[in-house]
């Protein structure tokens, strides 16, 4: 079922003393001190580590077992772990496997503010560790009334919006994902639920675009300006905006499931993809925006509805064009390439401007030429049904170079020689550069002037993201 309801004062505190609770801290304790002795598979292949290994676990299972009153929403869930955990101690610390539990815990059947959830399996961490060590996970839903609302008209069952309370090292990282999938399993079943920490994408994006601003000496709209004041806020923002976004990857006119089978192919085509996803959780924002400012009396819900609509879009803006553009490494990094295609395209149309060393933007015309990038992604894909694979890949790379400046020594700017052209998609991918669209002139100098800010962002969460980055 999926609620809303009021929080009770001393709520927050009360998940809050989660993060100090005994078996809790024990639990924690454990599971870090087995991940040492985990291979990149979660195996524990010594055998001499064997015995260290098999405390480690009792005391994981007599700390699940401590706290599973505290979670009766998952009851069923929290009484498979232990079995789980046994039978992999009985079977030699092999490869793990823990797909009895994962299928029996289902958050999105509960998705009610506040709820918290214990969360334990061997799984690797998006964007932290590519092991799938033991982790250990205190989280709380994040359900807004407002998004009850927007999901009779934006419908995504799967997903969860959280909220970190506590974690073991996997996410003391730049991980804001629990997904399903990361978890070590013996086969694949039907994913029902995906969940992102809110709290997370909300803290750094406040830290990033609050430097940014100071750097670029950006006048930010008041709601804007709102939004870096208050964590809270910015959250619910993140959820709406994710809630989209997340349900578009498989709505559309779309080449043949374009993203999820993670296919190989140019990382610009990865780049296009979150960026229209992102781009048509603006479009909705700014319908939602216009349709409920035209609508006249509104109730409290659609009062906080329409407001949330603004700052989705201010937050698609300045989280493509600030953090995403910058963050991680030069090597196939599509969604740095999708922030630099957005901060070009408004540049290129006059909305944007970098003038006098200071960043200005045109406001009034910012929604619509946003939303002439996203029709131009929707036209490019439209159009993918009638061509073959390659030339759908070239006909990208025409849109993307059409904004974008290739590397002076591309082969696909060149042209691709003919017997790339003739030959198997893989000869394709193998020739696009590592960075194939190097940043621009702007973006060097900004990214020099942000690199520690960026830094600072790993492990963040909603109760640290107001600290001192330096301390």
């Amino acid at each position: 079922m999926t609620m809303t309801t009021p929080r009770a004062p001393g709520e927050d505190r009360a998940t809050a003393d989660l993060a100090r609770h005994p078996d809790w801290l024990a639990l924690k304790g454990a599971a870090t001190a087995l991940q040492q002795l985990q291979a990149a598979d979660g195996a524990v292949p010594e055998a001499t580590d064997h015995p260290v290994a098999r405390a480690h676990v009792a005391a994981i299972v007599a700390a699940i077992e401590a706290l599973s009153p505290l979670f009766p929403h998952d009851a069923d869930y929290l009484a498979a772990l232990p079995v789980d955990f046994r039978r992999w101690v009985d079977g030699g610390f092999g490869v793990p496997d823990f797909l009895d539990a994962l299928t029996r815990f289902q958050p999105q059947r509960d998705r009610v503010d506040g709820l918290a959830h214990l969360v334990v399996f061997p799984m690797y961490t998006q964007n932290g560790s590519r092991s799938r060590l033991v982790e250990a996970v205190l989280c709380e839903v994040i359900w807004p009334e407002f998004i009850d609302r927007l999901e009779t008209e934006y419908t995504n069952g799967l997903f969860v919006s959280l909220r970190f309370i506590d974690f073991t090292p996997g996410y003391d990282t730049n991980s804001a994902v629990l997904f399903p999938e990361t978890v070590a399993m013996r086969e694949i079943p039907t994913f029902t639920w995906g969940a992102i920490f809110q709290d997370r994408e909300a803290a750094r994006y406040r830290r990033v675009v609050a430097a940014a601003a100071r750097i670029t000496k950006l006048d930010l709209p008041e709601a804007a300006a709102r939004m870096l004041a208050d964590q809270q806020l910015t959250e619910k923002t993140f959820v709406m905006w994710d809630l989209i976004h997340d349900r578009t990857h498989m709505r559309g006119d779309l080449p043949f499931d374009p993203f999820m089978i993670k296919q190989r192919m140019p990382y610009f085509l990865y780049s296009l993809e979150e960026l229209r996803c992102d781009l048509t959780a603006f479009r909705e924002c700014v319908r939602l925006q216009q349709r409920l400012e035209a609508a006249g009396d509104l109730d409290e819900v659609d009062v906080e509805l329409r407001s949330q609509a603004v700052l989705v879009q201010y937050a698609v803006i300045f989280d493509r064009i600030f953090r995403f553009a910058i963050t991680g490494a030069r090597v196939r990094n599509y969604d740095g390439l999708g922030g630099q295609l957005l901060f070009a395209w408004l540049h290129q149309r006059g909305v944007l401007h970098w003038t006098d060393t200071a960043l200005t933007f045109d406001w009034d015309e910012v929604p619509a030429a946003v939303v002439a990038l996203a029709d131009a992604i929707d036209d490019l894909y439209w159009r993918s049904i009638d061509r073959p694979k390659t030339a759908h890949w070239l006909a990208a790379y025409d849109l993307v170079r059409g904004v974008l400046t290739p590397h002076p020594a591309s082969q696909w700017a060149r042209g691709l020689p003919d017997e790339v052209l003739a030959g198997p998609p893989a000869g394709y991918t193998d020739a696009v550069r590592d960075d194939e669209f190097p940043l621009s002139m702007f973006y060097e100098a900004l990214e020099k002037k942000m690199r520690a800010v960026i830094a600072s962002t790993a492990g963040i969460t909603g109760r640290t993201a107001d600290t001192d980055p330096a301390t």
